[in-house]
C-alpha cells in the first residue's frame, strides 16, 4: 500500500511516504515555516521514490487538534493534492499520532497526550496499547508496520542522519487506541479512564506533548488524585515530543483496513473549540 502522510499541527513539519513495506520520513521543527517548506518536502519524497501522486493509494493528514494555522495548512494541502490526483483521504488525530510515536520509539503502552491549547487549556487524549486485536480500532494488518528510514533536519539545515527503526516488542499487529474522548479543557479537569491500570500496566502513565511542559505539575497532581481507589499512578513526562507523519501513516493504514476514508471535500480539520488561537 502506498500512502503519503503529513502533519503540521505543532511546531514540527512532518511528511512521510509509506511504500510497500518501507517508510521514508522528513521531520523537522520549523515554527511558522510550514507553508514554506511542506510542499518541497512532499516533492522530495515522491521524487526519491520515482513516484507521482497518481501512483499512491491514499493520502493521510493530521487533522488536529493543534495550532489553528498549522492544522489549516495541512488540511488545505491535502485537499488540493487529493482533488488533483483523485485520491481518498484519511484524517488522523494529531494527538493519537503523538501517542503512537511514543509506543513506536519507546514501547510505552499507556499514554497521556497534551498540546498547549492556550487560554489556560490543553488539547487532551489518553491511549493504551491494544495488542489483542479485540478492538477493531487497534488492529493493523501484520505487514503494515515497516522498517523506517528517518530524515531529520535541524533548524540550521545541516546534513541529515538516517537510521532504521524496528517494530517495538514484535507487536506488528497492534496500535494504541483512545480510552477517553479527545477534548479541550482546563488542565485540572482532564478526563481519565475509569479504574486503575490493569495488571501488567503498573508502570504508570507516560505524558507526551508540549502541554506537559506548560502544565506538567497540575496534570501530574490530577492523575495522582484520581487514581480511583488504587495506588497513585505515576507519570513520566516527555514534553519535547511531536507528532510524526510516519505515525499518521500507520494509523491511516488501520483506518483504511476498516474502510474509513473520505473524499477530498470531506477532509476537514478538528479544532475541538470554536474559539481558536494561532
Amino acid at each position: 500500500m502506498k500512502i503519503f502522510a503529513i502533519d503540521t499541527a505543532t511546531d514540527a513539519c512532518s511528511a512521510a511516504l509509506h511504500l510497500d513495506g518501507g517508510c521514508r520520513e522528513i521531520h523537522e521543527l520549523a515554527p511558522r515555516r510550514h507553508a514554506e517548506i511542506l510542499l518541497p518536502r512532499i516533492r522530495t519524497l515522491l521524487s526519491e521514490a520515482a513516484l507521482s501522486l497518481r501512483d499512491l493509494d491514499a493520502l493521510a493528514f493530521g487533522r488536529g487538534p493543534g495550532a489553528f494555522t498549522g492544522v489549516r495548512i495541512a488540511t488545505g494541502v491535502i485537499q488540493g493534492l487529493a482533488f488533483g490526483a483523485d485520491l481518498p483521504v484519511v484524517p488522523v488525530s494529531s494527538l493519537h499520532a503523538l501517542a503512537q510515536g511514543a509506543w513506536r520509539e519507546r514501547g510505552e503502552e499507556n499514554i497521556l497526550a497534551a498540546f498547549d491549547a492556550r487560554m489556560g487549556e490543553v488539547y487532551w487524549g489518553a491511549y493504551r496499547l491494544d495488542a489483542t486485536g479485540d478492538n477493531e480500532e487497534g488492529t493493523l494488518p501484520c505487514a503494515a508496520l515497516p522498517q523506517t528510514t528517518s530524515t531529520s533536519f535541524d533548524n540550521r539545515q545541516q546534513p541529515f542522519d538516517e537510521s532504521l527503526e524496528h517494530n517495538r516488542r514484535g507487536l506488528a499487529c497492534a496500535a494504541l487506541v483512545p480510552v477517553v474522548r479527545e477534548c479541550v479543557c482546563a488542565p485540572g479537569k482532564v478526563p481519565l479512564p475509569q479504574g486503575p491500570l490493569s495488571e501488567g500496566q503498573s508502570d504508570g502513565w507516560f505524558g507526551v506533548g508540549e502541554g506537559w511542559r506548560t502544565y506538567g505539575e497540575i496534570l501530574r497532581r490530577e492523575v495522582a488524585r484520581r487514581s480511583h481507589g488504587g495506588p497513585p499512578q505515576p507519570v513520566t513526562m516527555e514534553p519535547d515530543r511531536y507528532p510524526h507523519a510516519r505515525d499518521i501513516a500507520t494509523l491511516a493504514i488501520a483506518a483504511l483496513d476498516r474502510g474509513e476514508s473520505v473524499a477530498a471535500e470531506h477532509a476537514q480539520p478538528v479544532y475541538l473549540r470554536d474559539r481558536v488561537t494561532r
